[in-house]
């Protein structure tokens, strides 16, 4: 199952880069900007469920689908990139392994344990 949802994961992916492709910039906007959302993760210097909260806002595709949808409501094409950089990145982490948080832990995920095992 796990190969399925980073193969599916790794669909959407593709899908933002088609999608960047339609817009009109630049190619390196997309690399340069793809890592941004992680900037969500200072929210973690506020404890987990500050954390938590801002993480998955900026990771969830919802984020991402919505802003997309405004920007091409609202013909606005910086809300259409940060809605597919949303959504590639999203893509991307999943498929890392990398998951939706809970607020108890970072590396409590809606796909699992994320990082090093103790034994």
């Amino acid at each position: 199952m796990s190969f399925l949802l980073k193969l599916e994961a790794f669909g959407l992916f593709i899908l933002s880069v088609f999608l960047f492709s339609m817009l009109d910039y630049s190619w390196w906007w997309f690399p340069a900007l793809l890592l941004l959302p992680d900037i969500s993760m200072l929210g973690y210097a506020f404890g987990n469920r500050i954390g938590a909260y801002s993480y998955n806002l900026f990771h969830h595709k919802l984020t991402a689908i919505a802003a997309g949808l405004c920007g091409f409501y609202f013909q606005h094409s910086g809300l259409m990139l940060a809605g597919i950089i949303l959504f590639g990145h999203s893509a991307m982490d999943r498929m890392f392994g990398y998951g939706l948080k809970f607020s108890d832990s970072f590396q409590n995920t809606h796909l699992g344990r994320i990082g090093k095992r103790h034994s």
